[in-house]
């Protein structure tokens, strides 16, 4: 008696068990939804806001999807790690922030103000490390950075030659970026029951990484293919949690489930989630480089001005003949550590204005100011270290060798230097607005170019490169290119043509005195005065230019180097200091390759090949009497010149638009593509909804369209979640109806009598009482819609339950036995039927 009077009553634990339930709290005084959690995640659950395993589920995906975001950044920081170190500091303290602001329940703004704090106290340590104390405590320097860069790191992450560096508050991009997803994507992923608001501040942070990227992405297709994969895997566990609360909320006591039923339904969830995850991933990998495929990406840092103007400065070609006949003795420069047989490279120059042959800051890239001058980025080739000293050179312009990698400046002038520095990787061309003076020096990091084969060109056809169009060019560039090409077709061939042409046909002039006249210069009239001549004479200003202009005819991508190499012959080469002197200045040609970059071309002739006075005195005795009456038709023949490129630039405007803006499109379109497909499905839906409802109200005798409309209510409700008996009648439905839908309960049971008495009755109904029956539907199915929320409307605007049900009821009509078929007869002309003696109406 003892015993079984200290045993659990059956009726009162039953009672006791419902209580709770009832009450929405388990044995443990948690909400019934934590029911299911491990013992390890009891003492955690207790008072976070959600069960601790679903709380980690969501931080892991968070920190995944924004660390897919945080990838962006990886080219702008020429992969230093402490971009990484940055970056998830800042996803790390806005998760674990807008945790503890869900824990107490903080408002927006003390949520904004507790964000602003940590930005402040965990700035130092991530986002100036360089600045801070330790590389870790806050400094007097690293908080003037933290504040400084809250509003001017953007600006400068911008305007600086990737890779940006470490220092001067560059990583204050990605470290409040990635705080400011992560407090705002966590806060509505634990404080909002939608998960679809966490992926907005997380698709931000996507798109932040790609406009303040570099134009090469970083493994696009791997990051697009899983945000998709884990977003979508992610968006159905939550839908997966909110069907079981949904159903645990029903009652306390729920009823057993047909095991076997509840498989199936898995499996078929399963089945159709890995379909659609799986055509997202194959479509965002076959679509993403289509996008891509169009050549170079533009992204904000392209289209932000730089803050120095190269126009201010005038084109270094114009100094060539200064250097060579004033001052050819004189050293401009020591180098040490120059290659046999490399050169020193001064600026490329890309676009002409009938005057000048100069550089344009817009032509595949800007001049941006250089934020680490240690390191700016490793291309393949043959790398080398040059020391150079300066001496009587005096410019902007920074000798150097091929592709700059990194670059260090020495002496009293070092700071000044190299904060003045500007570069443009597409160029290869260096400058500082400070000016090179006397005594300066610095050591380059330099990677030259390898040397390539015309059998090996040959393979190749030449490379898509944006140049400006040239402008003002004379007539005969054309013609002479036309000439020169012939019938060569292979990219090599045709480039070679023009060279030897030039460098076999032409003599050279530096037009000293003891040698042949040659006019300086390299404008429209002196390349008529080259080409028109009998015999071609200039240096390497005007054959360089000349080869260019007629490259860029033929759409060669071509533009005009302007440099300094001795003479091979000197010996003066090797690791020890290598005097430039002024008549060591060339310029030549450099065309672009597929797969081989900018080759250099030589169309200069050899000095040694001078013409001789006997071949000048025939030329120029016969100017005076042959062609001085030429020279006045010649005058308004240069009209054309100057205004032929009017249509032209005309035509060159009509196309800047797609030119400009054509990139930004395609970003977008690249950018939304995940989204897109995502979306795919749902419109796929809506408009099948749409075609049914279309042919309900339009296809067959008017009695069919009347019950169309009835069964365009049960549609609606089927989407909302309403189960009814597929073989009830009508005003059984809206009995069924009315309990799920109160407010409606009245229409429901008219529009139900009405479509009875529609099908059954003696004659057909009429066009208009068809269409005001439709109206009665119309208005029903609005009350119905205006009963639920905002969302709960959506998703039965996008749910297939309505689809599959029609589906399965015409599958179930065509599997009807034919003995069956046999006792049913159709009146065609009422639509009504008659089996076994109970008269029922085909729907649809």
């Amino acid at each position: 008696m003892n015993g079984s009077s200290n045993a659990p009553q059956p009726g009162r634990q039953t009672t006791r068990v419902r209580r709770r339930a009832a009450d929405g709290k388990n044995d443990a005084g948690l909400p019934a939804a934590r029911r299911r959690l491990p013992p390890t995640a009891g003492a955690l659950a207790a008072w976070l806001p959600r069960p601790a395993r679903q709380l980690a589920i969501d931080a892991a995906v968070l920190v995944l999807l924004l660390g897919l975001g945080l990838a962006g950044f990886h080219h702008v920081f020429g992969g230093n790690g402490r971009y990484l170190t940055a970056g998830f500091g800042g996803i790390v303290v806005g998760l674990l922030l807008s945790l503890a602001c869900a824990r107490y329940r903080l408002g927006l703004l003390s949520t904004a103000t507790a964000g602003l704090g940590a930005y402040l106290l965990f700035g130092s340590a991530f986002a100036a490390p360089t600045e801070a104390t330790g590389g870790v405590l806050p400094s007097l320097e690293s908080l003037r950075t933290v504040l400084t860069g809250f509003v001017f790191a953007w600006k400068d992450i911008l305007t600086v030659a990737p890779p940006v560096g470490v220092s001067g508050g560059m990583l204050v991009v990605p470290f409040l970026g990635a705080l400011a997803s992560a407090l705002l994507a966590g806060t509505l992923a634990w404080r909002v029951h939608r998960p679809y608001w966490p992926l907005l501040p997380v698709l931000a942070f996507f798109l932040l990484g790609i406009a303040f990227g570099t134009d090469v992405p970083a493994l696009p297709v791997l990051r697009g293919v899983l945000l998709v994969a884990v977003s979508a895997a992610w968006l159905a566990w939550h839908r997966h949690l909110a069907r079981g609360d949904a159903s645990a909320g029903v009652t306390a006591s729920p009823a057993l489930a047909d095991t076997a039923a509840h498989r199936a339904g898995l499996r078929r969830r399963f089945g159709m989630g890995a379909g659609m995850l799986a055509g997202a991933v194959v479509l965002t990998a076959l679509a993403g480089p289509a996008l891509t495929a169009r050549g170079e990406r533009e992204v904000l840092r392209d289209v932000v001005v730089p803050p120095v103007n190269l126009y201010d400065y005038p084109s270094p070609l114009m100094d060539f003949r200064g250097y060579v006949k004033d001052r050819p003795d004189e050293t401009l420069f020591t180098v040490a550590g120059l290659p046999e047989g490399q050169r020193v490279r001064l600026a490329a120059l890309d676009t002409f204005d009938g005057t000048v042959y100069n550089v344009n800051p817009e032509s595949g890239g800007n001049f941006t100011p250089v934020g680490d001058a240690g390191s700016l980025g490793q291309v393949s080739g043959d790398d080398a270290r040059l020391n150079i000293r300066i001496e009587d050179y005096s410019g902007v312009w920074l000798p150097a060798g091929g592709r700059i990698n990194g670059m260090a400046f020495d002496g009293e002038r070092a700071g000044e230097l190299g904060g003045s520095l500007f570069y443009n990787d597409e160029s290869k061309t260096a400058l500082t607005t400070r000016y090179l003076q006397a005594g300066d020096g610095y050591s380059v990091e330099t990677t030259f170019p390898g040397r390539w084969e015309d059998a090996q060109l040959a393979q190749y056809d030449f490379a898509s490169v944006r140049l400006p169009e040239p402008a003002r060019v004379p007539d005969i560039i054309a013609a002479k290119a036309n000439e020169f090409v012939g019938e060569a077709t292979v990219p090599i061939e045709q480039v070679r043509q023009l060279e030897r042409n030039l460098h076999e046909n032409g003599f050279f002039s530096n037009g000293k005195e003891d040698e042949a006249r040659s006019l300086s210069g390299h404008h429209a009239g002196r390349m008529i005065q080259l080409l028109d001549a009998e015999q071609m004479i200039g240096d390497d200003e005007q054959y360089a230019v000349a080869m260019a202009l007629m490259s860029r005819h033929l759409g060669i991508p071509a533009r005009v180097v302007m440099g300094f190499y001795p003479d091979p012959q000197d010996g003066r080469s090797g690791s020890g200091p290598v005097e430039i002197k002024g008549e060591d200045v060339h310029a030549w040609v450099e065309v672009a390759f597929e797969h081989a970059g900018w080759v250099a071309f030589d169309p200069t002739p050899d000095e040694d090949n001078e013409p001789t006075p006997p071949q000048q005195e025939p030329k120029s005795t016969p100017k005076p009497q042959v062609l001085q009456p030429p020279p006045p038709p010649q005058e308004p023949a240069e009209l054309p010149p100057d205004t032929a490129p009017e249509p032209q630039d005309a035509e060159q405007q009509d196309k800047s638009f797609w030119d400009q803006w054509g990139w930004l499109f395609a970003a977008v379109g690249l950018a939304t593509l995940p989204l897109a497909v995502l979306l795919a499905p749902l419109l796929l839906i809506a408009w099948l909804k749409l075609r049914r409802r279309k042919r309900r109200a339009s296809e067959g005798l008017p009695s069919q369209r009347v019950g169309g409309g009835w069964r365009e209510v049960i549609s609606l409700a089927t989407d909302m979640g309403a189960r009814a008996a597929p073989n009830a009648t009508r005003r059984e439905h809206a009995s069924a109806l009315a309990e799920e839908f109160p407010t409606t309960a009245a229409g429901t049971t008219l529009l139900a009598r009405r479509a009875d008495a529609a099908i059954f009755g003696a004659a057909e109904p009429t066009e208009v009482q068809v269409q005001q029956y439709w109206d009665h539907v119309d208005q029903s199915l609005a009350d119905m819609k205006g009963s639920l929320g905002f969302w709960q409307r959506q998703r039965a605007k996008y749910t297939p339950r309505s689809l599959v049900a029609d589906a399965r009821r015409r599958l179930a009509q065509r599997r009807r036995s034919p003995a069956a078929a046999r006792f049913r007869t159709v009146d065609s002309q009422t639509g009504r039927s008659e089996q076994g003696g109970s008269s029922t109406w085909q729907q649809d």
